[in-house]
């Protein structure tokens, strides 16, 4: 049972899937070249699962997966390139999967924005990345996932999502005057774990189960990529913090714990159930947030 988990705030990936078979899983990791992403991958991959690894660049992808096959040269891993920041990338990434089934989704990949920037297609950059480039890239392959015998996805939230403490729609995505780096990626990571709640809520019944999780504090990772000044705290934090693979750890986790009926719909932290704010409990945000996202996909011209 996961309120009886083994695991805590220092297991690591590795902890969590030792002794596991993945053998015959096809499980897909966002933001997989670095970080929390690439120690997800890497785990999962010497776990026997075929892991497709998606990196924002064709440069970050060849060497994701040259270092992938020097550690496993039997593994099944795939590199792909989907930069979330671009809807026309994610939408090309899943027109080009030759897979039939996907097993498991990990929506890894984030940002912080420093200051107000757009994706591609218009998106406040930290919630476009964060949220809109996810939504489209797991309701695109839903066929896929629902085909698989027991399909997850797993959206890599955080604590962060207890600020703002409700979604306030007349500010999503973040609007360029009152732009603040940290509002918005709180904004972002709610997203996160509305999208995980209202995804279990329409399609549990369909096998479906998905969840959401707080990775850690201030682990190893290019969230900041963009900002100097959270470059310069998360280095000064590392060595009070998790390791990236301590920080892949929750994910995974939800990835492969057997107990579906306490996954499904909840937020995990430290490898085990943890209380999310009250707003993830708010059906009425979460189906209002899908159905917006919808119509932003539809706008934009990228609707299934």
């Amino acid at each position: 049972m996961v309120n009886t988990s083994p695991f805590n705030h220092r297991s690591s990936a590795d902890d969590v899937l030792r002794d596991q078979n993945l053998g015959g899983q096809v499980i897909i990791v966002t933001g997989a070249n670095t970080g929390i992403g690439y120690e997800t991958a890497r785990s999962l991959t010497a776990a026997g699962a075929s892991v497709i690894a998606t990196c924002r660049t064709a440069e970050k992808a060849a060497s994701t997966k040259k270092r992938l096959m020097q550690a496993y040269p039997e593994s099944a891993v795939e590199t792909a390139v989907m930069d979330l920041a671009s809807l026309a990338s994610v939408s090309d990434f899943c027109t080009q999967l030759s897979h039939n089934k996907i097993d498991i989704i990990i929506c890894n990949a984030g940002v912080v924005a420093p200051k107000y920037t757009e994706t591609s297609e218009g998106f406040e950059q930290t919630v476009g990345v964060c949220h809109v480039g996810h939504f489209l890239l797991v309701t695109k392959l839903l066929p896929k996932i629902l085909s698989a015998p027991a399909p997850r996805v797993v959206m890599v939230s955080s604590e962060s999502h207890r600020t703002p403490s409700r979604l306030n729609f007349d500010a999503l995505p973040y609007p360029r005057a009152k732009f603040r780096p940290m509002k918005a990626y709180g904004q972002a990571k709610l997203c996160n774990a509305l999208m995980a709640v209202e995804l279990h809520r329409r399609f549990a019944d369909q096998g479906l189960t998905a969840c959401y999780l707080h990775p850690g504090t201030m682990v190893t990772t290019e969230i900041g990529r963009d900002s100097a000044l959270v470059r310069i705290v998360m280095r000064l934090a590392r060595p009070f913090t998790k390791s990236a693979n301590q920080g892949a750890a929750t994910s995974v986790f939800c990835a492969i714990w057997d107990d579906c009926s306490a996954l499904g719909g909840n937020y995990f932290s430290h490898s085990a159930k943890a209380k999310p704010s009250a707003e993830t409990a708010n059906t009425e945000a979460a189906t209002r947030l899908w159905e917006l996202s919808e119509r932003w996909l539809r706008e934009k011209g990228f609707d299934g």
